[in-house]
């Protein structure tokens, strides 16, 4: 893939989970959709994703988000969710990122004291309301694509645990959720190098035991990430989502705590208007309340209001010489985890 010598970026955190934002020096990307555009970096031409994704330009607790303009004649902006295994079609916390991004340094207007954007992307329309002040992005509440339950307490055989029960759902990508006591663990920062090999080993075990397929969506048919849940009190639900090769989520996770939603809803634990707080394993926090009721194909849907912040923290220029040994990157396992080699 041929681009410029440099590529411009915005360096952006969402409850401490990093989201970088290409805002220059990117190529054309073909497609008529940003989901075709998406199923071109994973199925044509992956080297911008790996070279903004892997080392030495980047690390594994790192998402890159590619700006894009719209597809769509009634959205704003587009993008696209890099990662080290896969591009993504839809990120809760790199959609708050890119919000972020897009309003402080001024390639969409700001108007005080809410912005509402309209963003494409390859899961759908996303809809953002910014809260702005002094031209800070204060906050973003994204109205997600229509999250809905696939499946709930589904047998999952696994190597390590047995058979453990998994409820799958969509929230913008599919998730297999997990409460986490059944693998004898909790959802602190001392145990994410276990969580996060856990999370790796299930989503290993999940191929071929659930079909997996989204009913408008075309090849979103696998499971993107595992994420682990415990109930805490005041309703609050403490996540982490795991993340190949293996890492965990520093954030609540937006698209995951859709997902969680749309279980709750399926389950009849949560009402419309009902609201819920996510908490990662560090402590930043999401809310996440159910808007609306739609459906998507044979299933009963929710509509998700995922609520957060973004902070843009520096700004990058990344240069590529023509003789540079690593232009694809590299990665290696003492940081990245057991599952490098699958990358």
């Amino acid at each position: 893939m041929k681009f410029e010598r440099s590529l411009d970026l915005l360096q952006v955190h969402c409850q401490g989970e990093i989201g970088r934002v290409i805002i220059g020096g990117a190529p054309d990307i073909p497609g008529a959709t940003i989901l075709e555009k998406m199923n071109h970096i994973n199925q044509v031409d992956d080297s911008l994703r790996r070279f903004v994704t892997f080392e030495p330009r980047a690390h594994v607790a790192m998402t890159t988000n590619l700006l894009l303009p719209p597809c769509r004649a009634d959205a704003d902006a587009a993008f696209i969710v890099l990662q080290p295994d896969r591009a993504h079609p839809m990120s809760g916390s790199n959609c708050i990122c890119v919000v972020t991004a897009l309003l402080e340094s001024g390639r969409v207007r700001m108007v005080e004291p809410e912005t509402t954007l309209r963003l494409d992307t390859a899961a759908g329309l996303v809809i953002a309301r910014a809260r702005c002040k002094n031209g800070r992005c204060l906050s973003v509440s994204l109205d997600n694509v229509p999250a809905f339950a696939l499946a709930l307490d589904a047998p999952v055989r696994t190597t390590a645990f047995g058979t453990i029960r998994a409820d799958i759902a969509f929230g913008g990508v599919f998730y297999a959720l997990v409460d986490v006591d059944q693998i004898g663990l909790t959802i602190e920062p001392a145990n994410a190098r276990a969580l996060a090999e856990a999370g790796i080993a299930i989503k290993s075990d999940l191929r071929g035991q659930i079909d997996i397929h989204h009913p408008g969506i075309a090849g979103l048919d696998e499971v993107a990430y595992v994420m682990f849940r415990a109930r805490e009190g005041g309703g609050t639900i403490r996540t982490c989502t795991t993340l190949k090769p293996g890492r965990v989520d520093r954030s609540p996770c937006g698209t995951g705590s859709s997902a969680n939603l749309a279980c709750m809803f399926a389950r009849g634990e949560i009402a419309l208007g009902g609201l819920r707080t996510s908490c990662s394993i560090i402590g930043g926090t999401f809310t996440a309340e159910a808007i609306g009721e739609t459906s998507v194909g044979p299933y009963r849907a929710v509509l998700p209001r995922i609520t957060g912040s973004a902070w843009v923290y520096g700004r990058e220029e990344l240069r590529l010489s023509p003789d540079d040994p690593f232009a694809t990157g590299f990665a290696l396992s003492d940081t990245w985890g057991p599952q490098v080699g699958d990358l």
